[in-house]
């Protein structure tokens, strides 16, 4: 180390560290043990910190070094700077204090007189970071000396003192053997507790007897009710734990105590608001109770700035509603309020709690809100504003559908929208506009007049093609018809949409350096269709044409001309089904032939006017075979119309459309349904009968209260029988029969937590001892714990729990083993555990996602994992169920979609984690001539965990296996 001396402090401190790690794996070198000793010896302070932190290292990494114990006592224990002592104290905390029998060692008496002296050190400091060590120590041998010490530091005058006194008395009482060191440690803190005055010292002495002395807290807690307003926070907190400890042993003290947790609901202080609150739900399902606490996270919905407290408390409030809807139903104009909040995951998650409480009642109100909100978003201030819009039209269509009489008052407000911006908002309301026409029939004269109004503003094919839809379908009137007839033509501008120069013939080479005319023209990609089968999508793009190609009229003035000329031809195929279904009409209601005849004239110019253009050199695509077939279906539609063609044109598409909308309300009738709580009670329960019970000396709040406990026991809702077979499930076997030790773990998963409660025998007729359950993970798994040792009696056993945080929804893998020593053998015995894969079916959970938001997601996540079909069974449905089932997803496409023996099946299927991610799944499978079917499954998501970890497991799952 002599090299070092040249070198500055901060480059010596780097070479240190790095001499650190290459000796935590090159053990067999005690050089850095030796400049350790050396630093702590010498009187630079500075280096003995470093030293300390490099011994605590080095024992944190499995190291015992023992030479550096006497160098500690001689030349660390006297120092008197803070660091150094805190260092010390850390240090004292990770040795060994107990020799392979558990009997303390003889040098630990050496720091029993240091300990004594850093309790009656004049610094508070000192006596304050003594006590919280003690906190930790668990031999009765050091600290029985120590007692008087630790009483004597309760009169302490700082007030720091004094609270860690009160851990350590409470530490202490805790052990084995503690009640017999401290034999009257409750009276102490009662008396102590009653004449304190700092609010950190009195919320310790209450925990100490809340959890060494309830009855205590208890007495003293009803003594002072009338004082628990005024207590601090951190007191308060924990009075609220008590009462949440004693009133799930004893139920029927609830009534003491709720009484406390109203006047709590006023504190000052957020976070004992918000625990009264949950406390107040858990202990009573009154009505006043409940609308206490609903009233209490509306508050804290409005008064916090944090987005994430609002959406704690939009959780709760979610809880809420699902448990007692009838009372939140009144809050929802409260709720609605969080509106204000610029966060959109805030926005979208009271609009969800917001329209499963509307009624009538509220409707109109809840709709002016969001009529409010959308007029709110025309301004451009704000971020986001396009899918707020868009959330807020979702919000309004659904309660139209719901309460049809509300929909004349937004229907025309958001029509306006039909040419923003945002396609996807003004696609929104283009179906919203589809479902109002055929729900409302009141409605459609005006939805008509409206949509002929504002149609020229539409600038997205899709949104024009489903507004070109409801004109042909619902224009019935002679009027009606002749004016969606005029627009769509003024719409497409003059014909024909492009000619040829004259002199096209006669231009010679030179000409064809000249500048060419840019137009925009399209570009073709695949795309997701409803049903999760693959199709091509134009897109535009420039594209460059010859100057002697003139194309006619303005790209800009014509929103249906200037699709067209980017070679969109699936809108033209609409575009002529339309002026067909329109012609058709107008010949029912037209008594001229003579201008039904010109008005089909002009409607065959047209089509034939953009057959032109999908076959000519303009646009560098040419028409799809499907739009040209299409349109030359339509234009021999208009030559010869028969009785059974006019009725399938306008009629059979509008049934099939009313059909549609049934099967949709039909699924979220069964959606409802399978949310709803089902409760059955056994015959022999026993039932409280309210009006014969003494009501003597109970206040309404305990009266409503046994009213609904004995409704939720009439019905069966406090029966929840636990699933013994799920749990059996769960249990794993980690080691063999024949092992000396054997071990099983029993898994719990709950969202972000896996708990392993692991049972360990021992089967030999020795003392295991330094027993450790040693774990390492793989994957996005976290181990919150170090390991313990334990000893272990003969053929004794021994539960030991394990705690491992999850952070993303991934398959990850939890292996180890199990160590231990024996008197007999001096080495160290091992015994390899089996694996234990965390299942990432215990993530997910089925979830519900409209066809739009299912696509757009599809288009956006990068991550794709595609499984090639590989199965026994031979019936497409049944090979679907099986999926969902193993899945555990919920699939979109509707039952009316998958009925049918046509040999050919695709699905959409969607889940969500409790991370929040988003898992997409599209299964396409088709039979085979021989009975088989063949096919894949497309998995995508935002992250490449989930997707990779489903495929996995719809690859062990398919072929029909368990």
């Amino acid at each position: 180390m002599d090299c070092l001396s040249d070198l500055s402090s901060d480059s010596k401190q780097k070479w240190r560290n790095l001499v650190l790690c290459w000796y935590i794996f090159d053990k067999g070198t005690p050089a850095l043990a030796n400049e350790i000793k050396e630093a702590l010896e010498g009187n630079d302070v500075p280096a003995k910190i470093d030293a300390m932190k490099n011994a605590i290292m080095l024992l944190l990494n499995g190291e015992t070094l023992p030479q550096l114990f006497i160098t500690i006592v001689r030349y660390v224990l006297p120092s008197e700077d803070h660091t150094v002592q805190k260092l010390l104290l850390l240090y004292l905390e990770i040795i060994d204090k107990t020799d392979g029998k558990g009997r303390v060692l003889p040098e630990m008496i050496l720091i029993c007189q240091n300990l004594r002296n850093n309790l009656q050190h004049p610094n508070e400091y000192i006596r304050g970071v003594t006590l919280r060590f003690l906190c930790r120590l668990n031999e009765v041998e050091i600290i029985e000396p120590l007692i008087p010490s630790i009483i004597s530091n309760l009169e302490h005058r700082h007030p720091y003192v004094r609270r860690n006194a009160i851990l350590a008395v409470m530490a202490i009482y805790k052990l084995p053997q503690g009640e017999q060191l401290l034999v009257d440690a409750p009276e102490t803190i009662e008396r102590f507790l009653s004449t304190e005055q700092d609010q950190s010292a009195k919320r310790n002495a209450f925990l100490m007897l809340f959890n060494c002395a309830q009855d205590r807290a208890v007495n003293y807690l009803l003594t002072n009710v009338d004082r628990v307003s005024d207590w601090g926070e951190l007191l308060q907190m924990v009075v609220l734990e008590l009462i949440r400890k004693v009133c799930r042993t004893n139920k029927a003290e609830k009534g003491k105590y709720i009484k406390i947790i109203i006047s709590l609901l006023n504190a000052p202080s957020a976070a004992v608001v918000y625990e009264c609150a949950g406390t107040l739900v858990s202990l009573s399902s009154a009505p006043t109770a409940i609308r206490a606490a609903a009233n209490t996270y509306c508050q804290l919905l409005l008064s916090q700035s944090d987005n994430n407290v609002k959406l704690i408390v939009l959780d709760r409030l979610n809880e809420l509603k699902s448990s007692h809807r009838d009372i939140m139903v009144d809050m929802i104009m409260d709720v609605l309020r969080a509106l204000s909040s610029p966060n959109l995951d805030i926005r979208r998650k009271t609009l969800d709690i917001v329209l499963e409480l509307i009624t009538p009642r509220s409707v109109n109100e809840v709709v002016q809100t969001l009529k409010k909100e959308v007029m709110k978003t025309q301004s451009g201030e704000l971020e986001k504003n396009g899918e707020y819009r868009q959330m807020l039209i979702q919000a309004i269509h659904s309660c139209a559908i719901k309460f049809p009489e509300v929909a004349s008052t937004v229907v025309h407000l958001l029509m306006d929208f039909l040419g923003d911006n945002n396609v996807a908002s003004a696609m929104d309301v283009a179906v919203f506009v589809r479902e109002i026409i055929e729900t409302n029939p009141k409605l459609r004269v005006s939805i008509i007049t409206r949509l002929l109004d504002t149609f020229y503003q539409i600038r997205a094919a899709r949104v024009c093609s489903c507004a070109l839809w409801i004109l042909g379908e619902y224009s019935l009137s002679l009027s009606e018809v002749e004016g969606a007839i005029a627009t769509i033509k003024q719409c497409l501008g003059d014909l024909p949409f492009f000619s040829i120069s004259e002199d096209v013939e006669a231009a010679d080479s030179s000409k064809k350096s000249q500048q060419a005319t840019s137009i925009t023209v399209s570009s073709r990609r695949p795309a997701i269709l409803a049903d999760g089968t693959y199709a091509t999508q134009s897109a535009a793009s420039e594209t460059t044409i010859s100057p002697n190609i003139m194309v006619q009229g303005s790209l800009t003035t014509e929103n249906l001309r200037s699709l067209l000329l980017t070679g969109d031809f699936f809108l033209g195929a609409i575009v002529a089904c339309t002026l067909a279904k329109l012609i058709l009409r107008l010949e029912e209601v037209q008594p001229s032939k003579v201008e039904v005849n010109k008005a089909s004239s002009n409607a065959l110019l047209i089509m034939v006017s953009m057959l032109q253009l999908g076959q000519s050199s303009v646009l560098p695509h040419p028409i799809d075979n499907d739009s040209y077939d299409r349109i030359v279906l339509c234009i021999r539609l208009l030559c010869n119309t028969g009785d059974a063609e006019r009725k399938i044109w306008l009629k059979s598409c509008r049934e099939s459309f009313i059909k549609m909308l049934s099967d949709k309300q039909l699924r979220e009738t069964e959606e409802i349904k399978a949310k709803a709580q089902i409760s059955h009670s056994q015959p022999d329960d026993l039932i409280d009968f309210y009006h014969l019970k003494s009501r003597k000396g109970m206040s309404q709040l305990e009266l409503e209260d046994e009213v609904q406990d004995d409704l939720k026991r009439a019905t069966g809702e406090f029966v929840k029988d636990a699933d013994d077979a799920n749990k059996l499930n769960r249990i794993i076997q980690l080691t063999g029969f024949s092992d000396p030790v054997y071990a099983e773990a029993y898994v719990t998963v709950h969202h972000y937590d896996i708990v392993l409660d692991v049972t360990v025998i021992n089967r030999t007729k020795e003392t295991l001892q330094n027993l450790c359950l040693e774990l390492a993970t793989m994957g996005d798994l976290k181990l919150v714990e170090r390991p313990q040792n334990y000893t272990l009696a003969p053929e004794s056993s021994k539960q030991i729990k394990a705690n491992i945080k999850v952070s993303s929804t991934e398959t990850g893998v939890i292996f180890g083993n199990i160590v231990y020593e024996t008197s007999n053998v001096l080495e160290r015995t091992v015994v390899v555990l089996n694996d234990i894969h965390i299942d990432i079916m215990d993530y997910i959970s089925p979830a519900v996602c409209s066809d739009t938001a299912f696509r757009t997601m599809w288009a956006e996540f990068e991550w794709e994992n595609k499984v090639a079909v590989n199965t026994t069974i031979t019936n497409e449905k049944e090979f679907l169920d099986h999926i969902i089932k193993s899945t555990n997803m919920k699939c979109l496409t509707a039952s009316s979609a998958l009925e049918g023996e046509c040999g050919f099946l695709a699905a959409n299927l969607y889940a969500k984690s409790v991370f929040g991610e988003d898992a997409l799944v599209n299964v396409s499978v088709e039979k085979q001539g021989d009975g088989k079917l063949n096919g894949y499954i497309r998995i995508r998501s935002k992250t490449q965990g989930i997707a990779l970890s489903l495929g996995d497991k719809i690859t062990l799952k398919q072929k029909g296996g368990s």
